[in-house]
């Protein structure tokens, strides 16, 4: 997300002007901290949630910001634009049993484990989950919840739920956010079935005007499973594409009434860890492929472990937010959790119309410069790792910088105020070594206009939290 710039940015905590009523006002004095190596933030010894005590321990990281969002179930408000884009998926898979987890708590065994994730896999990163600690977390998919309802019995279900995970600050990005995922598995003495359940398929989709690019294959790099039939394979696959591109047309759809021009959809190899032979799904819209969701059919280890051996099938997953921007047209991801009437009562359960912009604030942009702590590591390396990169023992005191980190603390003390964080230059020094980064943080109310005191405020709380808890030095 980062843009180098050519220069090296000697900035202040606040070298931009802010923007308020009028385009340039005076920009705050730096303020100088010095580290602690004992924080003085009082915090409680355990998370409760739902009558239940969660002990803190070192792997804990979930701020009260991101708690206070755990009741929101913006997928269960009737007329909210994710409540309405879930239910049309439901309506549509009207024949599937329709979800909803009771709580965004799971241990990390239901999390990654039952599901194959190695070690070391990035998302098990303290700088990319949310732990409570190190036995339970805030989901960060849905597919936690895959092995329990499989369980269940079930042969066809929609399941929907809010996920979390720390990631960087932009208008298409935001540590809570909404899946939907859907699975169709059978006993294998039915799967004999396949071959007229598409035809009847294949018959539905015929009429209606759609564009299907497929050149995947079954490779090497997309197998079908050793244990597998073949051929009943192939035919949960064509199901499995049936069924989707259905779906597809049904969200949109319209477009074609627009242009007169059919819905061109594209299907490309992938790569999950709980499917295989796998694939994403684009369509291509306002003149570029967007990309949809991703599928593939049921890893048989996954059916194994939840006790249904003797069926097999297809699953899908995709992002509501992301669907919801693209359907209704809403700019800013933020926008979602505005309680403002002006952004929800323009929205009808069951109807997908184009967001009206009610307003358009003046950002306010603030530069915060800083060194990165000295560690024995980071003297003559780089802090800097991406999403999931190296972070030392939880254990231990000392970490690398990490971006995520800093974003959730901006986060924590902005809220929604803040629209994105941007690093803007690096710098080592040619002597010493030290590192330093330079972020733009572009402050912006989506209701009213923010003051430039209240934002030199925010500011000054974000920079003592980073000194607090990151041990940078600002410069």
């Amino acid at each position: 997300m980062s843009v180098r710039l050519a220069t090296r940015l000697v900035a202040s905590s606040s070298r931009l002007p802010s923007c308020s009523k009028s385009s340039f006002t005076i920009p705050i004095k730096p303020v100088r901290y010095s580290f602690r190596s004992q924080s003085t933030i009082s915090t409680p010894e355990s998370y409760k949630y739902n009558g239940i005590t969660y002990p803190k321990d070192s792997y804990s990281n979930v701020p009260s910001s991101i708690l206070d969002k755990l009741d929101r179930n913006l997928h269960l408000m009737p007329s909210h634009p994710i409540s309405i884009l879930r239910q049309i998926v439901e309506n549509h898979f009207n024949d599937y049993k329709a979800l909803i987890p009771s709580s965004a708590i799971v241990s990390v065994k239901q999390n990654f484990d039952e599901l194959g994730f190695p070690l070391n896999h990035p998302g098990r990163s303290l700088t990319d989950s949310y732990y409570l600690n190190k036995e339970y977390m805030l989901r960060t998919h849905t597919s936690s919840h895959e092995i329990e309802s499989y369980k269940k019995g079930l042969n066809k279900w929609l399941l929907s739920a809010d996920v979390f995970r720390r990631d960087e600050i932009d208008s298409s990005h935001y540590p809570v956010f909404h899946q939907m995922e859907g699975t169709h598995i059978w006993l294998n003495s039915e799967l004999n079935q396949l071959n007229e359940l598409n035809k009847n398929l294949e018959n539905q989709l015929k009429n209606i005007p759609i564009i299907i690019e497929d050149e995947t294959k079954i490779s090497n790099s997309n197998p079908f499973q050793s244990h597998h039939n073949p051929i009943y394979t192939e035919q949960i696959i064509k199901h499995l594409k049936n069924s989707l591109n259905s779906l597809i047309f049904k969200l949109f759809g319209h477009h074609t009434k627009s242009d007169g021009e059919p819905l061109r959809v594209r299907w490309i190899e992938a790569y999950f860890p709980f499917t295989t032979p796998s694939y994403e799904v684009e369509v291509f819209w306002q003149g570029e492929w967007l990309e949809l969701l991703g599928c593939g059919v049921v890893m048989q280890k996954t059916l194994d472990q939840s006790g249904v051996s003797d069926k097999s099938g297809w699953a899908f997953g995709l992002g509501l937010e992301r669907l919801s921007m693209v359907l209704f047209s809403i700019p800013d991801i933020r926008l979602f959790w505005t309680s403002d009437s002006r952004f929800l009562s323009q929205f009808k359960q069951g109807e997908i119309t184009t967001f009206q912009p009610y307003s358009k604030f003046p950002p306010c942009y603030k530069d915060m410069s800083f060194w990165l702590p000295q560690t024995d590591e980071n003297r003559h390396e780089s802090t800097s790792s991406s999403a999931g990169g190296k972070t030392l023992n939880p254990m231990t005191s000392q970490k690398q910088f990490h971006e995520n980190d800093y974003c959730e603390i901006v986060r924590d003390v902005v809220g929604d105020l803040i629209e994105s964080v941007t690093l803007i230059d690096e710098f080592t020094h040619p002597k010493t070594n030290r590192k330093s980064k330079c972020y733009r943080l572009n402050y912006r109310h989506m209701d009213r206009n923010l003051s430039n005191e209240e934002v030199n405020e925010l500011q000054n709380k974000v920079q003592a939290r980073v000194v607090e808890e990151m041990g940078i030095e600002m410069r």
